[in-house]
């Protein structure tokens, strides 16, 4: 139950930064990023198998299977590796926004729409609670997902040096 200190804020319950981050972890989509790290790659192997459903048949399309099958994995691993990004960069955007929010002293909220937005500055303890739960808990999330990104960004690169190599 809020305090009578919180019912009071001029913010909207739902954009309180706080309430973002709870909603977010909450999300089945973004909770994946704060798992376990086995449960973690094995989603990631997941959705980039997942992605060759899609990726598999056009490179197939380019490089027929049997004749060129090392063309044929590159073609498909490559966009495979393409959606596996963006699944991925959607994730940091998402948790990347929830930090932004929570480091910050000021807070901008929408009160009835997209016309009529405002400002509140976090009182000092605000701030100070926010900033330990991005310390302990958003900024793990943030940085594992930068390498995550990373890794997928050097696959790529070897993927084109592959391609390269070969052409």
């Amino acid at each position: 139950m809020p305090s009578n200190k919180q019912a009071s804020l001029p913010i909207p319950k739902e954009q309180r930064p706080i309430n973002e981050y709870q909603e977010l972890c909450a999300s089945f989509f973004f909770r994946w990023a704060t798992i376990e790290p086995r449960r973690y790659i094995v989603g990631l192997v997941a959705v980039w198998s997942g992605a060759w459903l899609i990726a598999g048949p056009v490179a197939a399309f380019s490089f027929e299977p049997t004749t060129a099958p090392l063309l044929f994995f590159l073609a498909g691993a490559a966009g495979a590796g393409l959606m596996l990004s963006l699944v991925m960069a959607r994730l940091y955007l998402g948790w990347f926004y929830v930090y932004d929010r929570l480091v910050s002293a000021r807070v901008s909220y929408e009160e009835t729409g997209w016309h009529d937005g405002s400002y509140w500055k976090k009182p000092a303890e605000e701030l100070a609670k926010d900033r330990l739960l991005v310390q302990y808990r958003v900024f793990p999330v943030i940085r594992r997902l930068r390498r995550t990104l990373a890794v997928v960004a050097v696959l790529g690169c070897l993927d084109a040096v592959a391609w390269w190599w070969l052409l």
